[in-house]
């Protein structure tokens, strides 16, 4: 699956580690529902870095269809609201 990272580019990430990226969704979206900012920094800080780690980076010249947008590390708990689905960031 092709992962874009608002304002970073896109990464390939296998569909065997959406198990562990959709633990930090779930526990996202709990600090979102919580109004708990700094739990939601912190858990976005780990999702993207987890979608980095466990990525492998396309060239940035590459222009895939992104099958996930997720927000830049910056984004503030209004602009991930928006974002979301019933799912939260990640499908499932």
């Amino acid at each position: 699956m092709i992962v874009r990272i608002m304002g970073e580019g896109q990464v390939e990430l296998a569909d065997g580690h959406f198990i562990e990226l959709n633990k930090l969704d779930d526990e996202l979206l709990a600090e979102m529902e919580n109004g708990d900012e700094e739990g939601f920094r912190r858990t976005l800080g780990a999702l993207l870095e987890a979608v980095r780690r466990l990525g492998q980076p396309l060239p940035d010249d590459a222009l895939e269809p992104s099958e996930l947008i997720l927000p830049a590390p910056d984004a503030t708990l209004d602009e991930v609201r928006e974002m979301l689905s019933d799912d939260g960031l990640i499908p499932g």
